[in-house]
């Protein structure tokens, strides 16, 4: 009986083990993830949208890209072009956008999701904030921005 008890024990031991190296391993491959989708998205809005560097947002977003937005609602591009990014270039004041905050989850083999909220600087003045829903597909090394749903766009208020 007494080695039937050890034998269990060493099992339950070697199984805990198991358990908390997946465990282990689960958690640095999602910090992996969380990184490399907050590196495309400082690619994405950083240089791209921030400096307008229309040659890099072009290559980071999806052929197919789908941008749903509270304002405009479905805004396919026509050509190169995307609304947002068109309005952009055409206004005198230096538009940026900066991350507030974001969650980062994988979606299976396709790539991930990514929710956050970001604030719009006006001349380096906060004038809005909004969040939004980025689905990232991984394409071999590459990432591409496959599908936005920007919402809850309102004024900056400033926290008293």
């Amino acid at each position: 009986m007494i080695p039937m008890i050890n034998t269990l024990v060493l099992f339950m031991l070697f199984l805990s083990r198991q358990a908390s190296s997946k465990t282990n391993s689960d958690k640095i491959k999602m910090d992996l993830l969380k990184n490399e989708i907050i590196e495309m998205d400082n690619l994405l809005f950083d240089v791209a949208f921030n400096q307008c560097d229309a040659a890099l947002f072009k290559k980071i977003i999806s052929d197919d890209i789908e941008f749903y937005d509270d304002r405009y609602g479905l805004n396919i591009p026509n050509g190169d072009k995307i609304k947002v990014i068109v309005e952009k270039y055409s206004r005198p004041e230096k538009l940026i956008r900066r991350l507030n905050s974001c969650t980062v989850d994988k979606l299976g083999d396709f790539g991930a999701v990514q929710v956050g909220e970001h604030t719009f600087y006006n001349n380096d003045i906060p004038e809005g904030t909004g969040k939004f829903i980025h689905i990232w597909e991984r394409k071999g090394k590459d990432w591409k921005l496959k599908r936005i749903v920007s919402y809850e766009h309102k004024p900056f208020e400033k926290e008293i």
